[in-house]
């Protein structure tokens, strides 16, 4: 059966520049990206049977696998690299070393995961079940519908770049309604949302339990956080008075909270990492490297993945030299990065086995990767500006590593449900990885040269990058960082941590993850409540029932909120893309009090409009008379925290 074909790959590499510009801006938006694997599956059946008159569920395979590098690859640029900027080390995104680090971090991911193949995804004895790997497998079985799916990608991209254009560029609409007031002796007290399909989009997509989660942050962050930290006398208004209070104060409850977050998933992968470091230390050329190995259980050989990684840590090297001018430091930061970026491949792939991407904590790996850099140099004797860019190249690394790793493992499970041949999924991955890495840089530029605000403004707010700048100034003495507030989000996690131990030997559906409730605290506001209502939705659409019907329903809906995100992502790409053109945005004049009305009645015709054509869909497909043949049991997307 063809597999790696030439049409394979180009629409593969296609979709993973599409799906990578896509997640820059929903990452620098919402503080996190969806995997593009199943909507990717979907579009590569379509497009290799609509369009070539032809394809195989294997090809559609390699395609999925080069587009959701694209995404893995975005997550750990978005996370970590505009932080450069924030800090003040660049004043626009150097172009070479951001696209070297983006493809350096990944192709080491990639590279340290294919040893650990064996361990993770092969072992029958695992209890890795692979949750979004079983999805993606189901929806490539289930071809033959691809066709129909689509239509509801199709829509839902339509409707969500249509909202962003109204919104961004003719200026009709408004991006967010909120509101704050100053009473109590002058506390503050803040609500609001933002009006966007995407956020609603990433809602349904984590479903319900996700979504309270990152509303519970939120709630314990601006809802009651805020008015606790008492009397706030100020010149400014309260709405200002709401956020100098978040962006300076509260939010580090969140960094607290991550790091206890990521060392208890440390914690609890410690067995699966020992097995991968045995395997890695075994790593040599033997019988399944060569060609007369199954197709299907043959890997990149070893001496071609010493080579690639060696070649990769000298121009990492270099890289760290380019940034920081200092051979020293350039040395050090180089072997501290081995070591991390090793150990966090391990966790992020065991993760994404144990409970899918969704629960990833990559936010956490990367705080306790900054955080144990920094400490190292600074024991060194490292300060000031060479110190916090050392610390954040080697976290941008270290990130990208992780994310592309994960991303790796699930589709390396994928593809052995479907008998692809891992070897010919790894090449696709590191085509993959090095054609988003290109677009990487120039669409940062892009957004922050043409974003109201750039980034770190109101419109893309970065949110880990920016707690990175604040980490980093905190280190080396460039900035106070309220380590209070870090304490007590430390306590926070602790406590959230007993909550879970306690609903986990209840058995409980509901769960209280560390996590999501740390994102949700530092994510303004406005991006929490979109979200809840999005998991809302799912919850209405499956409608309380069990089994493949709704199983089906909620898969058709996945896929049209898919299209939303990639929909409303691609179309503030393309806006300022058309600003800096000379294209300028709108500016219709409307009075406030009618253009919140419109927002609104907009945001009410798209929850509406959602509801209805998901419905819509989903009733159609669940009574389909191909009858159960492929539909997923069950569908988590990637929510790479």
């Amino acid at each position: 059966m063809k597999e790696l074909t030439l049409r394979a790959a180009l629409v593969g590499l296609l979709l993973a520049v599409v799906m990578g510009a896509a997640n820059v801006y929903l990452g620098l938006k919402a503080g996190m990206t969806v995997s593009a694997s199943i909507p990717a599956a979907v579009m590569a059946m379509l497009i290799l049977r609509g369009v070539f008159r032809g394809g195989t569920i294997l090809e559609a395979n390699q395609v999925q696998t080069a587009a959701s590098a694209g995404e893995s690859l975005a997550a750990g640029i978005i996370f970590t690299m505009p932080a450069l900027l924030l800090i003040g080390a660049w004043e626009e995104f150097d172009l070479l070393l951001t696209t070297l680090i983006a493809f350096t971090g990944g192709l080491l991911g990639v590279l340290f995961m294919i040893p650990m193949r064996r361990v993770f995804v092969v072992n029958p004895n695992s209890e890795l079940k692979f949750p979004e790997g079983l999805a993606c497998a189901s929806v490539l079985k289930a071809g033959d519908s691809a066709g129909s799916e689509a239509r509801g990608v199709l829509f839902g991209a339509i409707l969500g770049s249509v909202f962003k254009a109204l919104v961004s560029f003719f200026g009709i609409l408004k991006g967010t309604l909120e509101q704050a007031v100053q009473g109590l002796g002058d506390r503050i007290f803040y609500f609001g949302g933002d009006i966007s399909p995407a956020l609603l989009a990433v809602g349904f997509i984590v479903r319900l339990n996700i979504a309270v989660l990152i509303f519970i942050g939120g709630t314990i962050a601006w809802i009651l956080g805020i008015p606790l930290l008492g009397p706030q006398a100020s010149a400014s208004s309260p709405l200002d008075s709401a956020w100098t209070l978040w962006s300076t104060q509260i939010r580090y409850l969140g960094v607290g909270a991550m790091v206890v977050g990521g060392v208890a998933s440390i914690v609890k992968v410690r067995f699966g990492l020992l097995q991968a470091v045995r395997e890695i230390s075994r790593l040599r050329t033997g019988p399944h490297d060569t060609g007369d190995s199954e197709v299907t259980d043959r890997d990149i050989s070893s001496k071609s993945i010493l080579v690639l990684s060696t070649m990769t840590v000298l121009l990492i090297g270099i890289v760290y030299y380019l940034l920081t001018g200092n051979a020293l430091i350039s040395v050090a930061t180089t072997g501290i990065m081995i070591v991390m970026a090793f150990f966090f491949t391990a966790v992020a792939s065991y993760i994404v086995g144990l409970v899918g991407n969704s629960n990833s904590p990559v936010s956490g790996m990367t705080i306790t990767a900054v955080l144990l850099t920094g400490g190292l140099l600074l024991l060194f004797g490292f300060s000031g500006m060479e110190g916090m860019v050392a610390t954040l190249g080697v976290a941008a690394i270290v990130c990208c590593a992780a994310c592309t790793s994960g991303d790796v493992c699930n589709d390396l499970k994928t593809g052995a449900l479907v008998g692809a041949s891992p070897f010919r999924q790894q090449i696709m991955q590191i085509l993959g990885v090095a054609a988003a890495s290109l677009v990487m840089a120039p669409v940062l530029q892009l957004l922050h040269n043409n974003t109201p605000g750039g980034i770190g403004g109101r419109e893309l707010s970065a949110p880990q990058a920016s707690l990175f700048k604040s980490l980093v100034e905190g280190l080396f003495g460039q900035g106070d960082l309220p380590w209070n507030m870090v304490g007590i989000g430390v306590a926070v996690g602790g406590v959230i941590l007993v909550i879970d131990k306690v609903l986990e030997s209840r058995q409980a559906s509901f769960r209280m993850h560390v996590m999501p409730i740390a994102v949700g605290m530092y994510l303004p506001f406005g991006l929490v409540t979109p979200i809840l209502i999005g998991g809302l939705l799912a919850h209405l659409l499956r409608g309380g029932e069990e089994g493949s019907a709704a199983d089906k329903r909620l898969h058709r809906g996945v896929l049209f909120a898919s299209g939303m995100i990639a929909g409303e992502s691609l179309m503030g790409v393309g806006i300022a893309l058309l600003v800096s053109l000379g294209y300028s945005r709108l500016a219709p004049g409307l009075a406030d009090t009618l253009t919140t009305v419109l927002t609104v009645l907009a945001g009410a015709a798209v929850g509406y409009a959602m509801s209805e054509l998901l419905f819509s869909f989903t009733d159609d497909y669940a009574s389909d008379s191909s009858g159960g043949s492929g539909a997923p049991m069950f569908i988590q997307f990637n929510f790479a925290f």
